[in-house]
């Protein structure tokens, strides 16, 4: 069994579209900016007014861990997570699949891909491109 995100209010939109093979960046309607992790207010101008653009899904390694203990429930050890600089312009941390912990390095570009979990839960997983 998969650990299982906090789904919210303020994260809905995310997961819901990354069951239907979406990367979504929350934004602000009222001055435009981007924001991840997703919150209620705008950090730039205030406002409560969220929306949300779809990436294009791609963004570079800005840094990593492997992980190789503890176990981690439905993983497979090694796990290298790395925090990601989207090419929209904010940093979100994910997992990195097909590239060995060996082989992952701070400015490779990467590309993401979904799994899914099951019914009600799609994982965004990240890919060498």
């Amino acid at each position: 069994m998969a650990i299982r995100p906090m789904i919210n209010r303020d994260s809905r939109f995310f997961w819901e579209g990354t069951q239907v093979g979406e990367l979504r960046i929350q934004t602000c309607n009222a001055c435009g900016a981007k924001r991840f992790p997703p919150g209620p207010a705008c950090q730039e101008c205030d406002a409560y007014d969220r929306g949300h653009q779809v990436a294009v899904g791609t963004g570079t390694v800005f840094s990593y861990v492997v992980h190789r203990h503890p176990p981690v429930p439905g993983k497979e050890l090694p796990i290298v997570i790395a925090l990601i600089d989207l090419d929209e312009g904010v940093r979100m941390v994910g997992e990195v699949a097909d590239v060995a912990d060996d082989e992952i390095e701070i400015g490779m570009r990467l590309r993401v891909d979904f799994t899914k979990v099951d019914d009600e839960l799609t994982l965004p997983v990240w890919r060498r491109v």
